[in-house]
Formats: structure tokens, C-alpha cells, sequence
């Protein structure tokens, strides 16, 4: 029997428009949300998606409904809500959006005051249970709705991480994908002595190019032509709501995010010697080791927003980063941001003088990775099992926090089941063996089974 609310998620509300998510279901999990974070003032914003006014302006009712007044963002990207949260000191934001998903979904990020994630363990469960136990009556005194602007002041935020650095005026392909990072870049650019090269810089909900995903192989060569194309210094793109940054060198190649968190470690723990850095499991070695040389502390997390936002504040963190493209900052509200990323690494690459290629070419060298790689499978339990009975013996260790993690003395995988879609993810990484890396990717693949995402 098919689940009404299939829609609910480990972090967040995602599903197909209308089948499994539609205006009246949005506006009753909105009336739940207000409820839970016991609102009086709530950020709404939302993507580009052709669903996504209709959806919005039905949360907006929802939070109207609960007692609360809604804010109302418009079009932005996910982090205007976490920063107008933050910085008004709301009672929660929720952003319609469904990122990097295909084109009929859509779903809600739900946040409480400070901008703090709201997941299965902390509240969403209870906004499900509420949502089931059918529609209530909305609030004796309805909430009000009124539009907020916060784009200077969240422009101001993002600029602080650079100010004082020596920015030079690079060439950079900024790539939108056609989702919503344009119109933070336009924001951005006038203050910045950039040369930006804007490709599919335009929202399009019909995202004509595909829907902006650049951790897909398939969805990255107009960036990595346009880098080349324009002689640039590097590639900037972005997934839909922008809450996601992926970089390309000057030679129009694919950094893989993975490398980046290493750089962005290094370049804040110039900054503050001694901090702490979270990183998610899927790949580790390296980021280790960048973060002990330049004198951090390196704390594992469960991957996710929700558990990587809450590892950074139990540890007060200073940075974590994903090597899916996600990039938390202590100093952002503990937030992911996209425009953050790329702008700490044109400094460097500003301060240096060095290349992109250069700067991450001995990391590329130590610790090659598979990239991930997506699988449909059947009983993805079963692929986890198998992999974990073919592979564990001579592993040094194994941790199953977060799917199944084996680390061997030259290579370590971790493979785990996706928290948005129904997949299996697997990474793998060497100790600077190429053909190790090729052969155990095989070979894993192999006991996984299933097919290609």
C-alpha cells in the first residue's frame, strides 16, 4: 500500500508533484512546522521550479494557519532562509525547493530558530505525526504575511569570509545551471574584482540544459568547456537552490569535492590555528591529513546536513565540509553556503599565484578517489551485507555509522544508502595507486549488483 506521506524524508520533505506532494498536503505539514517550532515570525523562500510559487505561497497559508506571521523571501536560494533565520532571529524558515531532483519534484527544508535543521529525530517525525493525524482548525488569531528582503545583509555576510584578501581580477565561468545561484552572483559581483563569465545564468524552472546536478559526471561539460573556451582561471556551478558549490580548474577539469574541503580546511585553519573541522565518511584520508599538518582537529561526522550541522555545534567546529558539495560555516550559522566556497577559493588562488591544478594536484596524486558512484538495487540492505562479507576480512577497520565504511591499508570504501533517493552510493579511495583504485572499484561493484542511477 502505497505511504501519503512517502514524501517525508531522513532531513527534509521531497517527493513528485502532485502524486506525493501537493498544495493543501504542503500547507498542512507548513500549519504542523509553525506548530512544532512554536512560530511567531517564519521565513518562507522558494526555487525556481515550475511547482514551486504554487507550493510557497500554500506554505505561507500553512504558517498563516498555525498563528504565525510568514516572511516572505520569493525567489531565492536555500541559504536566504538559514541566513534570515539567523541573522532576524526567526522561529524557523522553510525553503521549497528539491534541489538537485528531477524536474516534477519538489519538496520543503524545514529549520527552527538559529537556523537549526530539523530532522527524522528532531521534529520532522512529530510534523509527520501531525500532518497524520489529519487537518486541524487553523488558529484563533491568523498570522499575518508580509515580503522580506535580506539580500544586502546576506550579501555583506558572504563578503566578510574574503574581506581583507588580496582578490585579484580572475576570469571565472559562473554556471547556474539555470537554477537560482544567478541572482546571488548578480548580487555579489558588483563588489568583487572579478571577470565573470555567466553561463545558463537565467532561472528556468523548464531547466531546458537538465536539471543543474554538477556531482553527475554527464551534467559538467558546459562548465568544463566554457573554462576552457574563455581561458579561464576556474569553474564555478551550481545545483538548483545553490546550497551546493562545485569547482573546475583552469584546465576546465572537475575538482572533485573531496579536494576542496581539503583546501577550504586549510585556508580557514590558516586563519584560526587549532580549530576543529567536521568531515563526512565517504572519504577521509585525505582531508586528515590536511587538517593535522595545518594543526586541526578532525571530527567525524554521519553525513547529512542535520548530523553534520549538529556534529559543528556540539564541537563549536569552524568548518564542515562534504565531498558532495556542501560547505558548513561556524561563522554562516552553522549553515551550508554555495557563494562561500568559491569565493574562499578564488582568494587563495588570488594570495598564492598558484593555479587551481597546482594547488590540489599533489592531494589528486596521494588519495585518487572513484567519485561517487550511484546504484539502483533491489534489496540494498543485502548489497550492504555482501559487500561487507567479501570485503571486511584484513580490513584494518570497519564502521557502519553510516552504511558500511572498510579501510584496508592502501584503499577504504564507504557505501551507504542515499538519505533523498532510492540509491545506493558507493566512493572508494587509494593511497595513491590508480590501478588499485580501478581494480576494487570493479570488484565492488561486482558484489553490489544493480544497475547505473
Amino acid at each position: 500500500m502505497r505511504d501519503p506521506l512517502a514524501c517525508f524524508k531522513a532531513y527534509d520533505v521531497r517527493g513528485r508533484v502532485p502524486d506525493e506532494l501537493d498544495a493543501a498536503l504542503a500547507r498542512r505539514i507548513a500549519q504542523a512546522f509553525a506548530a512544532e517550532v512554536r512560530g511567531k515570525r517564519i521565513a518562507v523562500g522558494r526555487d525556481n521550479r515550475a511547482t514551486s510559487a504554487e507550493l510557497a505561497a500554500a506554505v505561507i497559508e500553512g504558517v498563516r494557519d498555525a498563528g504565525a506571521e510568514a516572511l516572505d523571501l520569493g525567489l531565492c536560494g536555500t541559504e536566504l532562509v538559514y541566513f534570515a533565520a539567523f541573522d532576524g532571529a526567526l522561529d524557523g524558515g522553510a525553503m521549497v525547493t528539491a534541489s538537485h531532483n528531477p524536474s516534477d519534484h519538489n519538496g520543503l527544508k524545514l529549520v527552527g530558530a538559529g537556523a537549526a535543521p530539523l530532522g527524522a529525530r528532531s521534529g520532522l517525525d512529530r510534523i509527520r505525526a501531525a500532518v497524520e493525524a489529519g487537518p486541524r482548525p487553523p488558529a484563533a488569531a491568523r498570522g499575518g504575511a508580509r515580503p522580506l528582503d535580506v539580500w544586502e545583509r546576506y550579501s555583506d555576510r558572504v563578503l566578510s569570509f574574503v574581506a581583507g584578501e588580496p582578490l585579484r581580477p580572475l576570469r571565472i565561468v559562473v554556471d547556474a545551471g539555470n537554477g537560482c545561484a544567478g541572482l546571488a552572483v548578480d548580487r555579489l559581483a558588483s563588489r568583487l574584482p572579478f571577470t565573470l563569465i555567466r553561463e545558463r545564468h537565467e532561472p528556468d524552472g523548464r531547466f531546458p540544459h537538465g536539471v543543474p546536478n554538477p556531482l553527475l559526471p554527464e551534467r559538467r561539460a558546459r562548465t568544463a568547456a566554457a573554462v576552457r573556451t574563455h581561458r579561464a582561471d576556474l569553474g564555478v556551478a551550481w545545483d538548483g537552490d545553490f546550497d551546493r558549490c562545485f569547482l573546475f580548474d583552469e584546465h576546465g577539469a572537475f575538482v572533485e569535492g573531496y579536494y576542496v574541503v581539503g583546501l577550504i580546511a586549510a585556508a580557514l585553519l590558516d586563519r584560526h590555528p587549532g580549530a576543529t573541522i567536521v568531515h563526512d565518511p565517504r572519504l577521509t584520508w585525505n582531508t586528515r591529513e590536511v587538517v593535522a599538518a595545518a594543526g586541526g582537529v578532525a571530527v567525524q561526522s554521519v553525513t547529512g546536513h542535520g548530523p553534520m550541522k549538529a556534529a559543528m555545534r556540539a564541537s563549536d567546529a569552524l568548518y564542515g565540509g562534504e565531498m558532495s558539495g556542501h560547505h558548513y560555516f561556524r561563522d554562516f550559522g552553522h549553515c551550508d553556503s554555495g557563494m562561500v566556497p568559491w569565493l574562499l577559493v578564488a582568494a587563495l588562488v588570488s594570495r598564492t599565484g598558484q593555479p587551481l591544478s597546482a594547488l590540489v594536484e599533489r592531494w589528486r596524486a596521494a588519495y585518487p578517489v572513484s567519485g561517487e558512484i550511484n546504484r539502483v538495487v533491489s534489496d540494498p540492505p543485502a548489497a550492504l551485507r555482501a559487500v561487507a562479507a567479501r570485503f571486511r576480512a584484513g580490513a584494518l577497520t570497519e564502521d557502519q555509522s553510516d552504511g558500511l565504511s572498510l579501510e584496508h591499508a592502501r584503499w577504504r570504501c564507504n557505501l551507504r544508502p542515499s538519505n533523498t533517493e532510492a540509491l545506493l552510493r558507493l566512493n572508494v579511495e587509494t593511497r595513491g595507486d590508480g590501478e588499485l583504485l580501478q581494480r576494487m572499484t570493479a570488484e565492488l561493484l561486482a558484489v553490489i549488483g544493480g544497475s547505473a542511477a
